[in-house]
């Protein structure tokens, strides 16, 4: 009983030894095993296409311990199990196998291949990666109107920017000339995942505008620079300057004028016309198109000169005030004068009217004719405080010239008459001396 009981026990811790032993195994294996996976990395990359080129799905794994690797494609079907192509779609093509990287090409994408794409690793437990495909589908040529081809000065006109049939949405901006514009756009998705872009652009025209390009640039990841532009067409009233051909300077009585209005507008100006206001034009100015000739000035011809141009927008107009000075007796010093004009508009009741111009250069011009004056008195001054001086002087010199020449005028006729007693005595003494008398001596002033 004894021997029976003794090997009973010897087999007992036999067996507890072999399961000590199995179980220390056992943890070593499993952790070598967490080891060799946790050592190996699965790395894959997100793809962007554009519709109808080729994607690259690259599964890559660093310390491979010769485990096997796979693609999967969205519904979890095998593409490649090694260097093997299981899925039937030639599209599929094998660009590099190794023990650190599976590569493999899409081509001709459309829109049903996007999705997540699975690369595995055969390890214990299996590693998965992932590599999410996008699709871009570039928008088709932008489309770009306008509410009207022809805009007047002063009005809104809205230009409209359409793009469609892209994914993502695009963006769009507005550029005129070299300046950037700020729209309001709207996205609308279309049932098969496409999105539509409209964008309105609204603003006051001038006519600096006119000619300009209105630019609208549609922004999206599948292409660059896609634009489309519209020249705007502006009208606007006539805008008026008057020119002097001549004379340069100052003007004098007995010259001649020449004007010349320099007309610009869109349309080009119908109508233009020369008027005097408050007043006629001379009669025998000529008026040739837009050149007013006066010869011959006089100061009855000062006054406001106006050159009137009009077109279907509206009519306006520009000033010239005429000063006739005094025909010059003397050279007078070099003397400049710069002429500049007043203009002012007028339109139709719906024309939005312009700011009213400028009154500085009538009041410059005003200020020419009392300065002028001032100068002509001056001159008379002058030549009245000569003549002046000249007759004191002559005053002076007769002055003298009369005290050396006074004299007595001596006749003689009654020498005698102051001795009489009486006055017969005194006349018949009177008679008797023209006999006897000196001669007779006459001092003549």
């Amino acid at each position: 009983m004894k021997q029976v009981s003794n090997m009973a026990n010897t087999s007992n811790g036999s067996l507890a030894t072999l399961l000590i032993l199995f179980t220390i195994s056992a943890a070593i294996h499993t952790g070598a095993a967490q080891f060799s996976v946790q050592s190996q990395n699965l790395i894959a990359d997100n793809i962007s296409v554009v519709e109808g080129e080729t994607a690259t799905i690259s599964c890559r794994v660093k310390n491979n311990d010769d485990s096997v690797i796979q693609l999967l494609n969205p519904n979890r079907q095998t593409i490649y199990f090694k260097d093997v192509r299981p899925l039937k779609d030639a599209r599929f093509q094998l660009v590099n196998f190794s023990d650190n990287e599976l590569r493999v090409s899409l081509s001709n994408v459309s829109l049903s291949d996007e999705g997540r794409y699975v690369c595995q690793l055969y390890t214990d437990p299996p590693q998965e990666a992932y590599a999410d495909i996008t699709v871009l589908v570039p928008p088709g040529n932008p489309i770009i109107e306008s509410r009207e081809d022809i805009v007047r000065e002063g009005n809104e006109t809205e230009i409209t920017c359409t793009s469609m049939g892209s994914k993502p949405a695009a963006t769009i901006k507005w550029m005129k000339g070299d300046k950037e514009l700020q729209g309001k756009s709207k996205v609308e998705a279309t049932y098969d995942r496409m999105f539509t872009v409209t964008s309105w652009l609204r603003f006051t025209v001038t006519r600096e505008d006119d000619e300009v390009p209105v630019v609208c640039i549609v922004d999206h990841p599948a292409v660059k620079d896609f634009q489309a532009q519209k020249y705007l067409e502006v009208q606007y009233k006539p805008e008026v300057t008057i020119k002097v051909e001549f004379p340069q300077g100052l003007i004098r009585e007995g010259e001649s004028l020449e004007l010349t209005c320099q007309v610009k507008g869109k349309p080009e100006p119908h109508q233009v016309n020369w008027v005097r206001v408050d007043d006629d034009v001379p009669s025998h100015a000529v008026i040739t198109g837009s050149d007013l000739y006066i010869e011959n000035l006089n100061k009855s011809y000062n006054g406001t000169y106006r050159c009137v141009a009009s077109n279907s927008v509206g009519e306006t107009y520009a000033d010239y005030i005429l000063y006739v000075r005094d025909a010059l007796t003397t050279t007078p010093k070099p003397t400049t004068t710069t002429t500049t004009t007043i203009s002012t508009t007028t339109s139709p009741p719906d024309i939005i009217q312009d700011a009213a111009p400028s009154t500085e250069a009538a009041a410059h011009d005003s200020q020419a004719g009392p300065e002028a004056q001032r100068l002509d008195h001056a001159v008379i001054g002058g030549v009245v405080a000569v003549v002046v001086f000249a007759m004191l002087c002559l005053l002076i010199v007769l002055g003298r010239y009369f005290a050396r020449h006074k004299g007595t005028y001596f006749t003689h006729e009654a020498k005698g008459a102051d001795d009489a007693a009486d006055a017969d005595t005194a006349i018949i003494n009177a008679e008797g001396g023209h006999n006897n008398s000196d001669e007779k001596k006459e001092y003549y002033i």
